[in-house]
């Protein structure tokens, strides 16, 4: 064999084994993909069986809720008719939307206040100010329900919606979620507009706050969501009917209902249902403003 020959075989033996190292480490991926696909299939299912149950339940004649079967003899929309004749479910909706619309557009425009100043401004112990804001995620809700409630109390606010809004205003969560954002974003559109003369809010308000609508989206969402679910809080400040919102009126019809688990699971299942509505519309934005966290300037 020549030299020549041997320079045109050393290639392509590497060639080959490059090849072969990309092959390998191509099914490993393939392999991984495979085992976390399975891996969400095997948490959907766990999370769809007790939704399929209850609308299975829902469907189902109370006579026949007694019989462990998901086969339904007779199906029926009555509970779900009945829930929506015999109940305040309606009423509940509005002021369940009140308060998780209130809530959410209010921790929006506080989080992201003190989130900007504290990613833009510069002023002593700001480090310690911002560690102070995440230590309140370490409280749990229920050690601050007495102070909270006699709070209320003092500024005559209980029974009212601002009694279940104003709480639940102040997110750490929040704060932590948009510095992230104001970290990743460029500074030189705000020096631009400073140039221009722009001053600090018509810079927050007109490039800073456009530029961050995925972590808008996100926190505007996890809080809608979160206040929507609150239970014990609303149960505590508000006695009027009129005032429920969706947990707090179910829990009073769950427990008139009984052993009619049709009547029940009909109105766990509507009171659910906006929740689910608004994750299918805004899912993305859920992802996006997830992932726009880890962003770093």
């Amino acid at each position: 064999m020549t030299v020549a020959d041997t320079t045109l075989v050393a290639p392509t033996a590497s060639r080959r084994g490059e090849a072969a190292a990309a092959s390998t480490v191509g099914g490993r991926v393939k392999l991984f993909n495979r085992i976390c696909l399975g891996v969400l299939i095997a948490f959907a299912i766990l999370w769809l069986i007790p939704l399929a149950w209850a609308l299975d339940t829902a469907l189902k004649p109370n006579a026949e809720t007694t019989k462990v079967t998901w086969l339904i003899q007779d199906p029926t929309f009555g509970a779900f008719i009945r829930t929506l004749r015999d109940t305040d479910i309606l009423r509940w909706y509005v002021a369940s939307f009140i308060t998780s619309a209130l809530t959410a557009i209010l921790t929006v425009i506080t989080a992201s206040l003190a989130a900007y100043a504290l990613s833009r401004l510069h002023f002593r112990y700001k480090s310690l100010v911002f560690w102070a804001i995440l230590a309140g995620i370490m409280i749990p809700g229920q050690v601050l329900i007495v102070p909270q409630f006699r709070e209320m109390s003092g500024l005559g606010l209980l029974n009212t919606f601002w009694a279940v809004v104003l709480p639940h205003v102040p997110a750490a969560v929040a704060v932590f979620i948009f510095k992230q954002f104001f970290d990743g974003l460029p500074r030189d559109l705000e020096e631009a507009a400073r140039v221009d003369g722009a001053g600090f809010w018509r810079i927050y308000r007109t490039i800073v706050m456009p530029l961050t609508r995925p972590a808008v989206s996100a926190v505007a969402i996890f809080t809608f969501v979160q206040a929507w679910n609150n239970l014990l809080w609303p149960l505590l400040v508000l006695t009027n009917p009129k005032l429920m919102t969706i947990p707090v009126g179910l829990a009073t019809v769950q427990g008139a209902f009984g052993i009619r688990y049709a009547d029940t699971m009909a109105s766990a299942l509507l009171g659910a249902l906006p929740l689910v509505a608004v994750y299918l519309l805004f899912q993305r934005s859920i992802v996006e403003g997830i992932a726009g966290t880890g962003l770093k300037g």
